[in-house]
């Protein structure tokens, strides 16, 4: 029980959701253009893409124990950023979170391969680009976070490269609409990423993990979380007003009230950890608020019913009511806690 409990810490379930918003969108893309779904094909791509991401979470964490980057690190604030800290607290051995990223790892192989014979090879270029993002954005010799392009990375696979691969499995065809479509939530799951930099941004730059964050200072990346931010709800705009996208995702706007909160956050508490906490809650309840309700505008446009969208919004806030309550709780959860040494 003493494992089981470890490996919970470890895998850092309520960050899955980055997967699972990308995934839905991909397959309300092909069912709204396309009018088709495959349960089987659905759940098995969002199976399979929860164990690359499982993998991914797990390797980083290998690897920041091995450049000493979670060792040094006492600013970090839970569940947000530091990693899980087992290997620090002695839950789990090194040896153990390793063998655990590539278990994740070969599953998603497994998977993958089933899918490619069912649907087409293609989705295997898709679960490659994945593993080599995920595994060497620490791990040696590319460790990407070092170079720079660790956030982009993430915004691709986590985003774009999902999005796409959902649809591709349900029609066994690429498009560049869900990759159009899938712009906001690229750049929002990067913004989690990048937000969550902030408070490791000593320990970072102490071993030499140049993220974006380290590169820019924390003051000048604040303006970058900004411009994330204002570059999310540009292209959902954009892509409504073109027609690329149904009006219907117009709703995604809705979440621009916490969005405007989280960047007002981050440009005032920058710099300190604690305080900064809101934003980082806030960051993922926008991410996967957005990326749900420019589903759902898939969803309402394939009925064409205006009743639908005034659904939508009910359910959008309701569901953004309860997010709120849940990330409160964290939130003052977090506040209490103070970083504790490895």
């Amino acid at each position: 029980m003493r494992k089981l409990r470890a490996w919970m810490i470890e895998l850092r379930a309520p960050f899955l959701t980055a997967t699972l918003v990308s995934i839905v969108l991909g397959t309300a893309v092909a069912w709204t253009r396309n009018g088709v779904f495959n349960f089987l094909h659905f759940v098995l791509a969002l199976v399979g893409g929860t164990f690359l991401h499982l993998g991914a979470n797990i390797s980083n964490d290998y690897y920041d124990h091995r450049s000493g980057n979670d060792e040094v690190n006492k600013e970090f604030v839970r569940p947000f950023s530091g990693g899980s800290r087992t290997i620090q607290q002695g839950l789990l051995t090194p040896k153990e979170v390793l063998s655990g990223s590539l278990l994740f790892y070969a599953l998603a192989v497994s998977i993958g391969i089933y899918i490619a014979w069912a649907v087409g090879p293609i989705i295997l270029g898709f679960g490659l680009i994945g593993m080599l993002s995920g595994f060497f954005y620490t791990g040696r010799p590319f460790t990407w976070v070092n170079r720079g392009i660790g956030e982009a990375l993430v915004g691709l696979n986590f985003g774009a490269l999902m999005t796409l691969g959902a649809y591709y499995v349900q029609t066994k065809q690429l498009s560049i609409e869900p990759l159009l479509a899938s712009i906001p939530v690229s750049l929002l799951i990067a913004g989690v990423l990048y937000i969550n930099e902030f408070p490791d941004y000593m320990a970072d730059k102490a071993v030499g993990k140049n993220t974006l964050v380290v590169r820019l200072g924390r003051q000048g990346a604040a303006y970058g979380y900004a411009l994330i931010m204002l570059g999310t709800y540009a292209s959902i705009l954009l892509n409504a007003v073109a027609g690329i996208t149904p009006v219907y995702t117009l709703f995604a706007l809705i979440s621009i009230p916490l969005a405007f909160e989280a960047t007002r956050h981050t440009l005032r508490f920058h710099s300190e950890s604690f305080k900064l906490v809101p934003a980082n809650a806030l960051t993922i309840v926008v991410h996967l608020l957005t990326g749900f309700l420019i589903s759902l505008g898939y969803v309402a446009s394939r009925f064409n019913m205006y009743t639908l969208g005034y659904y939508t919004s009910a359910a959008s806030f309701a569901g953004l009511s309860v997010l709120t309550g849940f990330f409160y709780i964290r939130i003052k959860k977090a506040r209490r806690q103070k970083a504790q040494p490895a």
